[in-house]
């Protein structure tokens, strides 16, 4: 294997010989938890640590390593290394974190493509696919949809689905997949390229491991069996593990995730709702709201059947979303901003104090 399998470039290389790293191996963050991380290099894996100087001076999660890092890192022990820093992210995907104000929580980073999965018998939305497709754009990674276990849906009620996703979603390839019948995966490794990093997104139960498994040749992520009674997939995935596959390209699978927080992402929802965002040019007023004004081009879209409701009133939801994430994340920076005033001020009032 080689860095380039890693999805190693000429810029990260640059970077390493520009700010000095070339006395420390490089290498990719494929596993981490909590304080631990699993760093593979081209010759070895590692069990890694930060050095603590790097652990000591990050302001928030975002500033350690997450999956997808490309560190340089220095061995102490048979397998076990120190992370010394931390390589510049291309791509960081993330949402807002679940049950924190105002946080981000990052999903992976250095992501070229992001493969959204929807099971056609139980998680299908389109609401869903444009929340993915927002935290995608947000991240400008390029988003790939995947309708798996499309045995389970008679042709007529796949092509609806089609046609509905068609309806709403505008220049974003769609693609079927059935595990059972062993279908549609030629189609998605095809997509697949050396060197470039996909990233697995969607509910838990959808078949996102089962696509990791096909397509790295082993059982790297166990899969669950469905429900009959409540038909809701098993948490099967508890962690984010970087898979580097025999064909070429770098799978990343995810955890389920039951609730997409949208954090700050004006340009990712406005490439999600170009549509919208082309009729506000038409608005009379700038700051139009597209709620109750007057002379609203997205509201007389509306009125004349030529916007989708639903879109809208998801478009809506996100945006408020996106504001009350814009709010609590400049609430926390006062906070966090008089916190360090007050701890200012109380030092010098010790070192005067001694004297």
């Amino acid at each position: 294997m080689t860095l380039e399998d890693l999805g190693y470039s000429s810029v990260l290389k640059d970077h390493r010989n520009n700010q000095g790293l070339t006395d420390f191996m490089v290498g990719r963050v494929t596993l981490e938890h909590k304080d631990r991380y699993v760093v593979k290099t081209d010759v070895v894996e590692y069990d890694a640590e930060l050095i603590g100087n790097l652990r000591f001076t990050a302001e928030s999660r975002e500033d350690f390593p997450a999956v997808g890092d490309w560190v340089a890192l220095s061995e102490y022990d048979q397998n076990k290394a120190l992370i010394h820093a931390i390589y510049p992210r291309y791509s960081v995907l993330g949402r807002q974190a679940v049950g924190k104000t105002g946080q981000q929580q990052i999903i992976a980073t250095n992501i070229d493509y992001g493969l959204i999965v929807q099971a056609v018998n139980r998680d299908f939305s389109i609401n869903r696919l444009e929340r993915y497709l927002t935290i995608c754009h947000t991240a400008k990674i390029e988003p790939i949809i995947i309708l798996s276990k499309v045995d389970l849906v008679d042709e007529t009620q796949l092509h609806s689905m089609l046609e509905d996703i068609q309806a709403r979603i505008k220049n974003v390839a769609v693609l079927t997949v059935s595990s059972e019948q062993k279908d549609g995966y030629d189609a998605v490794a095809d997509l697949i390229e050396p060197g470039k990093t996909y990233c697995l997104l969607g509910s838990s139960g959808v078949g996102k491991s089962t696509l990791l498994n096909h397509f790295s040749g082993a059982e790297k992520m166990k899969t669950g069996e469905i429900s009959e009674s409540i038909d809701r997939g098993k948490h099967v995935t508890t962690h984010r593990e970087l898979v580097v596959l025999d064909r070429g390209g770098i799978l990343i699978d995810n955890p389920g995730m039951r609730e997409i927080g949208i954090a700050d992402n004006t340009d990712g929802l406005e490439m999600t709702f170009d549509e919208i965002l082309a009729l506000s040019e038409d608005c009379k007023y700038k700051d139009c709201t597209h709620l109750h004004e007057d002379e609203c081009a997205i509201l007389q879209a509306l009125q004349e059947g030529d916007l989708d409701q639903d879109s809208y009133d998801n478009y809506l939801k996100m945006y408020k979303e996106k504001m009350h994430f814009e709010s609590s994340q400049e609430d926390k920076k006062r906070k966090d901003k008089g916190f360090g005033k007050m701890m200012k001020q109380v030092k010098k009032a010790r070192k005067h104090n001694k004297y």
